[in-house]
């Protein structure tokens, strides 16, 4: 920690290109989980493609690319948005996420000199980006990535003491119960259901970040975004039946956490 602070402070513009840069490589990473990790979790057989084999490649033709084919956002300028081998469109959400993700990464840093704190949000932007992608195209939120941001979130409250661990712990309790509570409310009310099982979990692992305290603006934050996103959504398709609730989940904990660092000052 005292070394990235060195760092940080010598040098910060310096430091925010590297963590941007950084950030685009992990970005890249993120792409292959949205890309391939639903495929794991729904496969009744172990075929399917991990995370890391075979070797990044084209779906459609299974071309191995080469390095200079995998270089995060200027592979996809240079070879203008297709596969070099068979010209298939290679898909925009792709260049978006390693974009974003380097973006996130310069900024908080920028804007959080402290390294517990832009540290904080760079572990849970790679979880809640791809848990966000996944959920809004398979309406899917994987324990895979679910699991660990919970611990994640409890273990660092453990360490670095930003959060108290039993606010932390409550925190995650409450966030599970509060929305398997609302799940076995509306399934008695109406024979349906309303939410996923992956939804609890997902804001479990939020309350371990930001502790039961923030529960109830997190929960109305990411209603709102949620519906929002319906009302777009059906201007835009012209209909929808099913509202995924992991992207305004995750809107909303990333924006309290954000606050939750600005108000602390790091």
């Amino acid at each position: 920690m005292s070394a990235l602070m060195i760092l940080r402070e010598g040098y910060p513009i310096a430091f925010c290109l590297m963590s941007g840069i950084l950030g685009a490589i992990l970005g890249s990473f993120l792409g292959v989980v949205v890309e391939r990790l639903p495929a794991r979790v729904m496969a009744e057989d172990a075929a399917t493609d991990s995370l890391m084999y075979p070797a990044s490649h084209c779906a459609q033709c299974l071309h191995l690319l080469n390095w200079w084919e995998n270089i995060p956002l200027f592979s996809w300028v240079l070879l203008r948005g297709r596969c070099a081998h068979c010209n298939t469109a290679i898909p925009l959400r792709l260049l978006v996420t390693e974009g974003l993700t380097l973006l996130f990464f310069a900024l908080s840093c920028w804007y959080f000199p402290a390294p517990q704190a832009f540290l904080s949000l760079w572990i849970v932007w790679c979880a809640l980006l791809p848990l966000t992608l996944i959920d809004l195209r398979h309406l899917l939120l994987p324990d895979a990535i679910t699991q660990p941001l919970l611990w994640g979130g409890l273990l660092l409250s453990a360490i670095t003491g930003r959060l108290p661990l039993v606010d932390a712990l409550y925190g995650a309790v409450a966030g599970y119960l509060v929305l398997w509570l609302l799940y076995w409310f509306f399934l008695l009310l109406t024979r349906r259901e309303g939410l996923g099982y992956g939804d609890f979990k997902l804001l479990a692992a939020l309350g371990a970040w930001v502790g039961w305290q923030a529960l109830p603006t997190l929960v109305f934050f990411a209603a709102v975004c949620s519906i929002l996103f319906y009302f777009c959504s059906r201007r835009i398709s012209g209909e929808l039946n099913v509202i995924p609730f992991g992207p305004g989940l995750s809107l909303a904990g990333l924006t309290v956490l954000i606050l939750q660092l600005s108000d602390s000052g790091l």
